[in-house]
């Protein structure tokens, strides 16, 4: 039985936390927490309604005393709530990027990046952070997370060169149903931003309007200007990211 430990069920909880509002009922993160660790494979998540689940409530219990006890949560006749400094907490492991604008026009034969191109750019973007970066991980594109052995998906991004952008937000929605991971679509073109942006209405008329206001989309020019100046320090974020 792979259970993960309590100091890793901590996070989880205040990401849930965030994510509906501040206030939950923890009936509904036993559930919910699951997804946050995918060590937990069929059988294991099957065992948490045969025989599990109570082993499974005490470890969310304990991950919630913990959080209390450093004032990140309160718990009252069951809710949790979400304090100032578990929500600061929040903010800092989900800090990411800024991108740059679309003022600065593309060197003269630098061609058009291809999708493998674009996802080790993605890659090498997030290890100059201080991320843990891969490609094609669990069928999405890129995918960053805090350290090798985190379980948790940080930041989710799905490369959109040419093909269907309704399956690559599919996919990010899935991440950030999973894991509250935050949603990042890198796209090629203008007509494919603008697809994505109606897919993404927030008036709810587009399908995956749910995640209107957490997805990023970027161009595959911003990306490549990123990528340039992380780069052109990379020795210098190396040491200042080390652990």
């Amino acid at each position: 039985m792979a259970y993960p430990s309590v100091e890793r069920i901590e996070l989880p909880v205040l990401q849930e936390l965030a994510a509906t509002g501040g206030v939950e009922d923890v009936r509904f993160l036993y559930d919910r927490l699951v997804a946050y660790f995918p060590q937990l494979g069929g059988e294991e998540v099957r065992g948490l309604s045969n025989g599990y689940e109570r082993q499974w409530r005490r470890l969310v219990q304990r991950a919630g005393r913990s959080l209390e006890d450093r004032r990140e949560i309160g718990r009252v006749r069951g809710l949790w709530t979400l304090t100032e400094r578990g929500r600061r907490r929040v903010s800092e492991e989900g800090q990411s990027f800024t991108l740059p604008t679309e003022t600065e026009a593309r060197p003269e034969g630098s061609g058009e990046l291809t999708h493998a191109e674009v996802q080790e750019m993605l890659v090498e973007v997030g290890r100059a952070l201080g991320h843990f970066a891969e490609t094609e991980f669990d069928y999405y594109d890129v995918v960053w997370r805090s350290g090798e052995g985190s379980p948790r998906l940080s930041h989710v991004f799905e490369v959109q060169r040419k093909g269907n952008i309704d399956a690559a937000l599919a996919k990010l929605k899935r991440a950030y149903d999973a894991q509250r991971s935050r949603p990042f679509l890198v796209v090629a073109s203008e007509r494919d931003t603008n697809r994505a942006e109606r897919q993404l209405s927030l008036a709810r008329t587009g399908p995956f309007h749910e995640i209107g206001s957490v997805t990023t989309i970027f161009s595959f020019e911003q990306l490549r200007r990123l990528h340039r100046s992380l780069t052109s320090v990379g020795d210098l974020l190396s040491q200042l990211f080390e652990r």
